[in-house]
C-alpha cells in the first residue's frame, strides 16, 4: 500500500494480484500442497534428519550453524538497516555492536566448518578461486555479477 497510516488503517487486510483479492483459504491449502512432509510432519521431519545423520552430514551440526547464521546475519543486518534508514548513528557502541555481532556469525561459521570437516583457509581459498573465475580480469564487472556461467554458484 501506498501513502500514509492514517489513509490506510480503517481498510481490512488483504492480498492483492491484479485488482482483485486473494483467496487465501485457498493459499493456505496450496503452500500444504507444495510444502515437503519433512517440513510439516514431525516424523517425517526425523526420518529425513536420521537418513542425512546415517550419511554422515553432522546433521545437527550443519542445522546448528544455518540456523544460527542466519539468526546472527539478521541482528548483524538489524544494526546496518537502523543506521541507514532509521537514523541511528555511526559511533563506536553501534561499531562495537555491529563487531559482537559478526562474531557471532563467526562462532557459527565455524560450526559449519567443523560439520563439514573444512577449515576457514579451505573455505576462503575456494571462494578466491570461485571469484577468480567468475571475473577473469580481476575486476568486479556487472556482466559477470549478471550472467553466471554454468556450475557458478
Amino acid at each position: 500500500m501506498s501513502g500514509d497510516y492514517n489513509t490506510h488503517k480503517n481498510q481490512q487486510p488483504h492480498v492483492s494480484y491484479a485488482g482483485t483479492k486473494v483467496d487465501l483459504d485457498k493459499y493456505a491449502l496450496f503452500v500444504d500442497g507444495v510444502t515437503s512432509d519433512p517440513s510439516k510432519d514431525y516424523q517425517s521431519f526425523l526420518k529425513s534428519l536420521s537418513a542425512l545423520d546415517g550419511e554422515g552430514s553432522n546433521i545437527h551440526r550443519l542445522l546448528t550453524a544455518a540456523v544460527g547464521i542466519s539468526a546472527e546475519g539478521g541482528e548483524f543486518m538489524e544494526i546496518v538497516k537502523k543506521m541507514v534508514f532509521q537514523g541511528k548513528p555511526w559511533n563506536h557502541d553501534n561499531r562495537e555492536h555491529l563487531v559482537i555481532e559478526l562474531g557471532d556469525v563467526m562462532w557459527y561459521v565455524m560450526q559449519a566448518c567443523a560439520a563439514l570437516n573444512v577449515t576457514l583457509d579451505e573455505v576462503i581459498e575456494g571462494n578466491v578461486e570461485k571469484l577468480k573465475k567468475r571475473y577473469p580480469g580481476g575486476d568486479f564487472d556487472v556482466h559477470y555479477s549478471e550472467n553466471r556461467k554454468e556450475g557458478d554458484r
